[in-house]
């Protein structure tokens, strides 16, 4: 064929004799032994091709010019002139044989024997000339009659033309199906891809491993059939996209995602891929961390809890007990004792230190806002729900320890679903309708007496006892005043130093030891929280005294600012005489204490590191005081 010599230098072509079965066993070798990127065929040939093939075919297309210029040829032989074309004949036909003086006889055909049958009633009426396809031009040179091929060379180029820019845009998509096949095959998910009759196209190693083991093939294999459970019909059926559905399949958990794959707006096919629940697990809780470090972080531990009375040794001895044994606890204790504190020390000192530590104070959020706040919600819960949903407090406490403050502030409905939290060990999000498996423990505390509170039915019983676990009692700072030194002076001297002043803990200690009995002699209503904000306003009133006139200190003039210091009674003994050295006052508690650390520091009212620091620089020769 002269058009095959022209194409040459751009395509290594091969022209094959066949036709019908034939043709298509003749492609199907070709595609099984890779020698072929596309065919090119035309007429029944290509539409055979077309349906039984999955790579490309271009069809050289029968223009009403190349039937016009083979009927012309055709009548230079003989005025009768016999058409058999594939599909079906040509009505147009009939006004042209008046132009060309010609009389034209047309049959269509099917099969070959159709075909065969179409020829030899031609052949037997005496048309000696026959135009049609190369199967009919074929039994017309076996009859010894003119066959004459209706399409033209040009038609032949433009095939030739159409299958070379096949072939380019095949190529490209076999380099893309290749990077991502490549890509498919490294990743740790198994995933598995299905054609619009759910025939497997392909699937990663993960899922290879997963559905049937190293060396069985599984393209062309119907995915339902093979695993039920890993059905994409009803993907590829809606159309409809398919996230975080758990799943149960050889003896595994997994995640899995469904994706349609559409072209054009048809669905063409449908992708699965398989997460391992147990890496999303282990993910899941390395982003819990990750994203509530900031957020929901214990900085507080044993050693930062001041005060060294017998009633705070006490307590944090209890605290300790309770640390390792991940009970519930319920602190009680008046506001301002410290509770957050010694909830945060037990939680750095328990096996779920490092993991999130999430407070939230019940009284500061009305019913509505709080059940949101702990619970968390689905997309469309409420009227104003945050797209996607919100995780709740207690998701986000999650392997860690969740404190609730003011826990007798809690509405009675919330504190029927927080029990069954503390029952079941689940929770359920507002809107979900599938519970969420969570590890917390429970630190509940109150300066409510909760006994009235349940004799008054505003507080549940059972939740009372759930909580009510471990108890741990806090004592108001008035029942242990010796510990007021210790609290105040570092407050102070923070303070000072953030206001631009240049203190030490040692210079705020003299400068205020005669001011302090007023300070342990005050009831302290507010506890620690008062005594903070007490710290501030005696800071900011010694900030423009200079440091070494810290004897020479008048105190009457804070009256106007801390009148309740002023209006509560001193202790009827005589006041320690604080213009004494400071290293005469230690050297007298020691004496005192019989050489007992513990017991001088406590009568001297500062914590036993803080002696031992001011001991420490006794014995370098630096004074005390």
């Amino acid at each position: 064929m002269p058009v095959v010599a022209e194409y040459a230098d751009r395509a290594e072509i091969e022209v094959v004799d066949g036709s019908f079965g034939e043709a298509l066993a003749i492609a199907q070798s070709r595609i099984k032994h890779n020698e072929v990127d596309v065919f090119v065929s035309a007429g029944s040939n290509a539409s055979i091709l077309r349906t039984g093939l999955e790579s490309p075919v271009a069809t050289i297309q029968l223009s009403g010019f190349d039937l016009f210029q083979a009927l012309i040829r055709a009548r230079r032989i003989a005025p009768r002139v016999g058409v058999v074309m594939y599909g079906h004949t040509i009505p147009e036909l009939e006004e042209v044989k008046e132009l060309l003086n010609i009389e034209i006889r047309q049959h269509a055909y099917r099969t070959p024997d159709d075909a065969r049958q179409r020829f030899d009633a031609l052949r037997r009426e005496g048309y000696e000339v026959i135009v049609g396809s190369s199967l009919v031009v074929d039994f017309a040179q076996q009859a010894g009659l003119h066959g004459l091929l209706a399409y033209s060379l040009d038609s032949v180029r433009k095939g030739f033309d159409d299958a070379l820019e096949l072939a380019r845009v095949a190529r490209l998509e076999a380099s893309r199906y290749e990077q991502l096949h490549s890509v498919l095959h490294n990743l740790q998910e198994a995933v598995v891809a299905v054609d619009a009759h759910e025939r497997i196209i392909t699937a990663n190693p993960g899922m290879q491993q997963v559905l049937a083991g190293p060396g069985i093939p599984l393209q062309g294999q119907t995915l339902s059939e093979l695993a039920p459970e890993l059905s994409l019909r009803t993907t590829l059926k809606s159309g409809q996209i398919e996230r975080a559905v758990a799943i149960r399949f050889a003896q595994r958990d997994w995640v899995a995602h469904r994706t349609p794959m559409v072209e054009q707006g048809d669905i063409v096919g449908a992708a699965l891929t398989l997460y391992d629940a147990g890496t999303i697990q282990a993910a899941d809780t390395s982003l819990r961390m990750l994203q509530r470090r900031q957020q929901h972080v214990a900085r507080h531990t044993f050693e930062s809890l001041i005060g060294a009375s017998a009633l705070m040794e006490q307590a944090k001895s209890s605290a300790r007990r309770f640390a390792p044994t991940d009970l519930n606890v319920l602190i009680t204790g008046e506001s301002g004792t410290g509770k957050e504190m010694f909830a945060q020390a037990m939680h750095n000192a328990s096996a779920r230190a490092g993991r999130p530590f999430v407070a939230v104070n019940c009284a500061s959020f009305p019913e509505t806002l709080l059940e949101s706040e702990l619970f968390g919600y689905e997309e469309g819960a409420f009227t104003g729900a945050r797209r996607g949903g919100k995780r709740g407090l207690l998701e986000a406490a999650h392997t860690g320890t969740l404190f609730l403050d003011e826990i007798g502030d809690m509405p009675l409905p919330l504190q029927t679903r927080l029990l069954r939290v503390l029952q079941e060990r689940e929770i359920m999000r507002l809107g979900a309708t599938a519970p969420i498996p969570i590890s917390v423990r429970v630190i509940a505390a109150t300066h409510h007496p909760l006994a009235e509170l349940i004799a008054a039915q505003s507080f549940r019983q059972d939740l009372y006892y759930r909580l009510n676990t471990l108890r741990l009692n806090l004592p108001p700072l008035r029942a242990r005043p010796e510990d007021i030194a210790s609290l105040v002076i570092p407050l102070i001297t923070q303070c000072l130093n953030r206001l631009g002043g240049a203190w030490s803990a040692k210079e705020v200690d003299h400068a205020i030891a005669s001011f302090m009995p007023r300070l342990r002699a005050y009831p302290w209503p507010g506890n620690v929280r008062e005594l903070e904000n007490m710290a501030e306003r005696i800071a900011v009133f010694l900030l423009p005294h200079a440091s070494h006139d810290m004897d020479q200190i008048l105190w009457d003039p804070l009256r106007h600012d801390c009148d309740e210091l002023f209006s509560a009674p001193l202790d009827s003994r005589p006041p320690e005489d604080a213009t004494r050295p400071l290293s005469e006052r230690i050297d007298e508690a020691m004496r005192a204490s019989g050489g007992k650390p513990g017991l001088a520091a406590q009568q001297l009212g500062i914590s036993r590191s803080t002696l031992w620091r001011w001991l420490q620089a006794s014995s370098r020769g630096n004074p005390a005081d």
